[in-house]
């Protein structure tokens, strides 16, 4: 059984980007259409990846060039580790950490400047999964395809028991079972259901709504040049392209079930051996071997992960794998040219600056901290306390008549003599 997934993915972070690969593919389905008349899903896909990659540029050359300064600033972060090799108290430790990170602010790179663009790539694939799992539920234009023909499906009288007889039968799997709730969750269900149909499944609905042969018949024909991409379907996974290629003896089914998940596999390998590395100097760098790791697993996890989602996340791996490559080469030629020494100089400058700030910044705080502190008042001595109260009482002596002072000693006098 093929298990489909119905309308949209509502996860709080997968789920929007979803929604925006969506509308983007939509916009370039419709260029494609418009403009030079195509109506294909698999030319969509790569000229998505182009886009997607156009714009990520300036992050992928930025990555390079942390790269290439790694290399150059690596000798100086193993003599380092050489140096506190067998400290290992807190103190050392942290010293320790203090001067790699100087180091680092030398040569202008981060720790984790290499992690960026997987951080981004990553949410950005497994939206694409989503997306091209279920593609009418995403691409508006798409979705219209199948619309006419599941107006007419509703309209047939008893079409739910049709339609839960017609899932069973073709083999299509709705993961949360077939809504019915309302008019909207009815028509997506059933465009859900017809998006992942085999190509056999098509023969089968005609059976089922015989009264709907001719808008059934020409729905197949535009849903099959809408997801053809050089005869592949783009909807169906290499797993069941092989096993409905090895039930058909469609030898020509098998070959291309295949040839997705290793042309995948290969155009990895070639991209990552076109990338240039961070050397560790002495190989017992850990970051360089999870790199070295990372770099092996990810072509082997294309691999076995294109024989079970749809072909057409099969071809997104492909045409970036491609479209990297190219970058790489032309990145490559432009590092040749790059002049290094200045490019650290500059950030030496930059890291110099820095710590002038913060240490300008250290000296106000502590000038402050000086200033408050002068106009905090010593106590007075009892001495000083009765010379202030001697010349308060001289002073009262010449006050005014009529004023403030004259009344408030009239007071104190009638209190002094009731006290007695």
């Amino acid at each position: 059984m093929t298990q489909i997934i119905l309308t949209q993915y509502s996860g709080k972070i997968i789920g929007p980007i979803a929604k925006l690969i969506g509308y983007i593919m939509n916009y370039l389905y419709l260029f494609l259409d418009k403009v030079f008349g195509i109506q294909n899903l698999g030319i969509c896909i790569i000229l998505f990846t182009f886009v997607i990659y156009m714009a990520m540029i300036p992050l992928t050359y930025k990555q390079q060039k942390f790269s290439k300064l790694s290399q150059k600033m690596q000798p100086e972060i193993n003599e380092i580790r050489k140096k506190y090799q067998n400290k290992k108290d807190q103190a050392s430790m942290m010293k320790m950490n203090e001067e790699t990170q100087a180091i680092y602010e030398k040569y202008g790179v981060s720790p984790t400047g290499s992690c960026v663009q997987m951080i981004i790539q990553m949410p950005i694939l497994f939206a694409m999964y989503r997306v091209v799992y279920n593609v009418p539920a995403y691409v508006s234009s798409v979705k219209e395809v199948y619309t006419p023909l599941v107006d007419k499906i509703v309209n047939v009288s008893g079409f739910k028991d049709i339609i839960e007889k017609f899932v069973s039968d073709v083999g299509v799997r709705p993961m949360y079972g077939l809504n019915f709730d309302t008019a909207t969750s009815t028509t997506n269900s059933i465009i859900d259901v017809l998006y992942a149909l085999p190509s056999h499944g098509w023969e089968v609905l005609k059976e089922s709504f015989s009264g709907l042969t001719d808008i059934i018949s020409s729905t197949a024909t535009e849903v099959s040049h809408l997801n053809n991409f050089l005869g592949i379907n783009i909807a169906n996974t290499p797993f069941s392209m092989l096993k409905n290629g090895w039930s058909e003896k469609d030898f020509i089914l098998i070959i291309s079930a295949i040839a997705i998940p290793l042309v995948s596999y290969l155009t990895q390998v070639i991209n990552i051996k076109l990338m240039p590395t961070a050397s560790s100097g002495d190989g017992n760098d850990a970051m360089a071997r999870q790199m070295k790791t990372m770099n092996m697993m990810m072509p082997l996890f294309s691999l076995f992960m294109c024989f079970g989602v749809p072909v057409g996340l099969g071809l997104y791996w492909i045409a970036g794998a491609v479209i990297r490559c190219i970058q790489q080469l032309i990145i490559n030629k432009r590092m040749e040219n790059l002049d290094l020494d200045a490019i650290i100089e500059k950030n030496r400058e930059k890291a110099k600056k820095k710590k002038e700030k913060r240490g300008i910044y250290q000296n106000q705080i502590a000038n402050a901290a000086k200033m408050n502190t002068r106009n905090i008042q010593e106590p007075m001595s009892v001495k000083e306390k009765e010379e202030k109260l001697r010349k308060t009482e001289e002073y009262a002596k010449t006050a005014k008549k009529g004023s403030l002072l004259e009344k408030a000693n009239m007071v104190k006098e009638f209190n002094e003599r009731n006290n007695k």
